[in-house]
């Protein structure tokens, strides 16, 4: 992965908490909401260190697939959340040796779609790779032989770090990470092990680390460092602004993932003994309108009033609330160089 510019993090953190966007509840750098239907947990597998994407599984409640960021080899790890511990890690083969792995997503096919999509040179790479490989039933470390795409961007190279399979269409969706050139990416309608897949700009896209589709496919929600919207989902596309969730300050802010049923946002980091905080979505009101994910006292996201002792603050204490979490962050981001 590249992190953001000292300067660039300062300027961000500081933006989002000085102009809140309308209805939106303030920028908050605390943990996640009490009483989620969903509990978080801690990842305690010492070999997972940079976990970078999420994904629920179907056939195993309760458990989620990781991945570290790089320098770890073709691994994917199933955690149980009961527990946080590992109860099996996939070694694979059939693919080349992986750059720098950020993403998984689980395909209505039962396959899990894991993105060697990072660009550590900023956009320069002329193809990354995606490796589909099927779910296994049985939960157990275990050999399993995975499929590679190449992937190329129309309008050329991209720094990426999330990728999406829509959970109807089957359809991979890939998000660049780019302040001047964010985008989502479509990739055709069905990838080709044997020639180039060309991923196509279908949308503008903030800045993001991590995004997911709900299991239904009617919202996608996005994280980054700083932020994370759940937009609705339509014809293909994402549709409007979208609505500003209140995603937990963790940092290193690397994953997002739905629980299998849809009814929370798992949200996760990188880091030793990282944290996944839940966050519940609410139900759908009698408008009929999607679900979002809840804010942290439990209202809707981005909508009515901020529980006591959130969103009251006078505008020079949010000036230095934004300021501290950047500082803290650019601090935590750059102990690491960008790999080669």
């Amino acid at each position: 992965m590249r992190l953001l510019p000292p300067l660039t993090a300062f300027s961000a953190a500081v933006a989002l908490v000085l102009v809140p966007l309308p209805g939106a509840p303030a920028f908050a750098a605390t943990g996640g909401p009490s009483g989620s239907a969903a509990s978080g947990f801690t990842i305690t597998d010492p070999r997972i260190k940079e976990s970078s994407g999420l994904a629920a599984s179907r056939i195993h409640p309760g458990v989620y697939w990781t991945h570290n960021d790089s320098d770890d080899g073709p691994y994917v790890y199933a955690v149980d959340s009961a527990t946080g511990k590992t109860v099996a890690r996939l070694t694979l083969t059939g693919i080349g040796k992986p750059r720098d792995v950020e993403a998984i997503s689980l395909g209505p096919d039962g396959a899990l779609y894991l993105g060697d999509i990072g660009d550590n040179r900023d956009g320069t790479w002329d193809h990354v790779w995606i490796y589909r490989f099927q779910e296994p039933k049985e939960l157990a470390d275990a050999t399993v032989k995975a499929e590679q795409f190449t992937v190329r961007y129309e309008g050329g190279a991209r720094n990426a770090e999330a990728l999406m399979v829509h959970p109807v269409t089957g359809r991979v969706y890939i998000g660049s990470k780019s302040e001047d050139k964010g985008g989502l990416y479509e990739g055709p309608e069905k990838l080709s092990a044997s020639g180039t897949n060309v991923f196509r700009r279908v949308a503008g896209l903030p800045w993001v680390t991590d995004g997911a589709f709900s299991p239904d496919g009617t919202r996608l929600t996005v994280r980054g460092y700083f932020l994370a919207r759940t937009y609705p989902w339509k014809d293909g596309r994402p549709q409007g602004e979208g609505e500003r969730i209140d995603a937990p300050w963790q940092g290193q802010a690397e994953s997002v993932t739905y629980t299998a049923d849809g009814s929370a946002l798992m949200f996760g980091a990188e880091g030793a003994a990282s944290r996944v905080v839940a966050v519940p979505v609410a139900s759908s009101g009698a408008s009929g309108a999607p679900d979002a994910p809840t804010g942290a006292g439990g209202g809707r996201a981005g909508t009515g009033p901020s529980p006591a002792g959130e969103g009251s603050f006078t505008k020079g204490a949010l000036v230095l609330a934004g300021a501290t979490a950047a500082l803290f962050a650019a601090k935590r981001l750059f102990r690491r160089r960008p790999k080669p």
